[in-house]
């Protein structure tokens, strides 16, 4: 099957390359023609500007964007509404605002072009482990495009089945998942992303715990000298808590148990506001998810070992590179 995909970054280059192994078609398109041509050596079929992407596209024309939230997605799909007809499909991979997605859906239906809007979680990893994916839109347009999501998917793997499932018909289980009209697609996915809010600042005060637990403030019997890559290891093992973020902190802590090349300053991508903002609306009680976005706000006021945490166990599922303490100084 044919796809095109604009954005050739962290995620979108990877994502053509699973394609691309699974025997589909790709036409790519980047702002950078060395990202381009590289994937054009594996195959897919480079592009010069947005007409001549366009034009290499069979119709219907299914075109995915892969470009930062926010006017980036903006720009690029207005761009493609003007240049696409009824029963093509432009597709948003990215982080987007899932009421953006119900503006623009209605925009482009109204010229009888589709529009999906897919959260996409799988990070710098998705090539070999897949993506997992939420999808939102027309369900005729998704149920079309039905080959690029379970190539891209993680598929079943070795994950048993969980009990109570037998009946069910579904593709969660192959890791990607129609969860409704325009827009809830990206608000599965948002509130996915809250929630990491959560665990991961769950790991990291545990783990800070942990490393202040030589703190002279406390009665010398009740100090512990703990080996952090070690217990992170363990709980890998069998644990209640064991996680992918919990094995990405491990793989921190073994490189370095004390992160001292992060400095603790934890950005936030804007999906852990819109969900706190969602529950506002909603009036759902959201304390912890809230706590853990706020404490990305203090983070860059202030810095402790749990923050490092956080930004070592980003810079490994996403590649989002923090500010070290060397680019700090050089600033």
């Amino acid at each position: 099957m044919q796809l095109g995909m604009i954005g050739l970054g962290r995620m979108g280059g990877n994502m053509v390359r699973r394609l691309l192994r699974a025997g589909h078609q790709c036409v790519v398109s980047d702002l950078s023609p060395q990202n381009v041509n590289a994937l054009a050596g594996e195959g897919a079929t480079g592009s010069t500007s947005l007409d001549d992407f366009v034009a290499k596209l069979t119709k219907p024309r299914a075109a995915w964007i892969m470009v930062p939230a926010g006017d980036p997605t903006e720009q690029t799909v207005g761009a493609l509404g003007q240049r696409f007809q009824a029963g093509d499909i432009i597709i948003d991979g990215g982080n987007s605002y899932y009421k953006d997605d119900v503006r623009r859906s209605q925009k482009l239906k109204d010229r009888g072009i589709h529009y999906i809007d897919v959260g996409t979680s799988g990070g710098v990893w998705g090539l070999e482990r897949g993506y997992c994916m939420m999808l939102g839109g027309p369900k005729e347009a998704v149920e079309h495009l039905d080959p690029i999501f379970k190539t891209l998917a993680p598929g079943k793997g070795d994950i048993p089945k969980t009990p109570g499932r037998e009946k069910f018909k579904s593709t969660a289980e192959e890791g990607y998942l129609y969860c409704g009209p325009s827009g809830a697609g990206h608000f599965v996915k948002m509130v996915h992303n809250g929630i990491e809010y959560g665990l991961m600042q769950a790991y990291a005060e545990g783990f800070d715990i942990f490393r202040n637990a030589t703190s002279e403030q406390l009665p010398e019997g009740h100090r512990y000298d703990l080996n952090l890559p070690d217990i992170a290891e363990v709980w890998r093992r069998g644990s209640v808590i064991s996680s992918w973020l919990l094995d990405l902190t491990a793989m921190a802590l073994a490189e370095n148990p004390t992160l001292s090349e992060y400095t603790g300053i934890v950005q936030d991508s804007g999906e852990g506001r819109w969900t706190v903002t969602a529950a506002l609306e909603e009036a759902v009680p959201a304390d912890v998810l809230t706590a853990a976005l706020y404490t990305r706000f203090r983070s860059r006021q202030d810095h402790t070992f749990a923050e490092k945490m956080l930004s070592a166990m980003r810079q490994k599922f996403g590649g989002h590179i923090e500010l070290t303490k060397k680019n700090e100084k050089a600033s």
